[in-house]
């Protein structure tokens, strides 16, 4: 690897750990803005103001902000986010960890769906400018980024569970329970509900790009040689169209895993949307901020490592100065 390469390297892990420190630092503020009093979340209302100065003073509450921020972020490097407030008061890592597989799953196999389908639409859609199918494919891409994921789970739920039964809708199987069939079973029709925003938008982002680079001279020169059409789409035209796309998906992966709050809840996955919500709705801090800080943690490596991939997509834009 050359200097200048190691330099924009370092720089990118700087802005990086940069980046985490402020996340770090707005998720510990969540204590601050939630309104609720973590005392009188534990003991409940009617208590005398002794007790509760007391439970403040077990969790800490009463110290100055930076000194439980540091004392925070110093057992967070280590792996500890600390315990829950609220019975059965578990250790927030092991809730976290058990939770983030579930929204992770659900997540990239949403995401796996409308590639695999965006792809090939947008290709036909782009190379098909103007004809019927590419005002089919656009028309149909508006419509179902015009409805809601709420309301796009409420009717497949009516229409593959109430209905038709073709998929269960409780009562999750964990991949680590040896059932990969029965796990697939129930994390499909989830994963659908989460990834048809996310096919719309990639086939019309992707679509965009595309159209810009089949009019570029060299694909114009590869059509009028007669190549494949196929062989220009995938080998020429595909790549260098992919900048958006890549970075759409860095983006989606990140939001999807703490944002599949409707989701998991029409479906009764115990995921981190779900873990996040009934923390806060419990005064739970110590748990809102070890899931918040995971989530934003995946989301803030993941767009680094979408940045880093640029590179590879077009060596163009490995030439940075440093």
């Amino acid at each position: 690897m050359s200097p200048a390469a190691l330099r924009r390297l370092a720089l990118r892990g700087l802005e990086l750990v940069g980046v985490l420190l402020v996340a770090s630092i707005g998720v510990f503020s969540l204590v601050v803005l939630m309104p609720s009093d973590p005392a009188v979340d534990i003991l409940g209302a009617g208590h005398s103001p002794a007790e509760y100065a007391e439970v403040r003073h077990d969790l800490g509450l009463d110290q100055p902000l930076v000194t439980r921020y540091f004392d925070w972020l110093g057992n967070a490097l280590t792996g500890d986010l600390g315990h829950s407030v609220v019975p059965p008061q578990s250790g927030v890592t092991d809730r976290v960890l058990s939770a983030l597989p579930v929204s992770f799953e659900i997540a990239v196999l949403g995401l796996l769906i409308a590639l695999v389908l965006a792809v090939p639409l947008a290709m036909w859609s782009a190379y098909r400018e103007g004809s019927a199918a590419d005002r089919i494919i656009g028309a149909g891409t508006f419509g179902v980024l015009s409805v809601p994921s709420f309301l796009a789970g409420l009717l497949l739920v009516l229409l593959l569970v109430d209905s038709a039964g073709w998929f269960p809708r409780t009562e999750w199987v964990r991949i680590g329970d040896g059932d990969l069939v029965g796990n697939l079973h129930h994390a499909f029709l989830p994963a659908l509900t989460v990834g048809l925003a996310e096919l719309a938008m990639f086939t019309r982002v992707l679509r965009g790009d595309l159209i810009v680079t089949l009019r570029e001279d060299y694909i114009l020169a590869a059509r009028a040689k007669g190549m494949n059409p196929l062989r220009v789409l995938f080998s020429d035209a595909l790549r260098p169209s992919s900048f958006s796309l890549v970075t759409l998906l860095g983006l989606s992966l990140g939001r999807l895993i703490g944002s599949t709050v409707v989701v998991e809840y029409l479906f009764s996955l115990p995921g981190m949307g779900t873990l996040i919500v009934n923390a806060a709705g419990q005064g739970d801090y110590p748990m809102v901020q070890g899931a918040v800080l995971t989530v934003a943690v995946i989301y803030v490596v993941i767009n680094a490592g979408i940045d880093l991939s640029y590179g590879y997509l077009d060596p163009r834009t490995r030439r940075v100065h440093v």
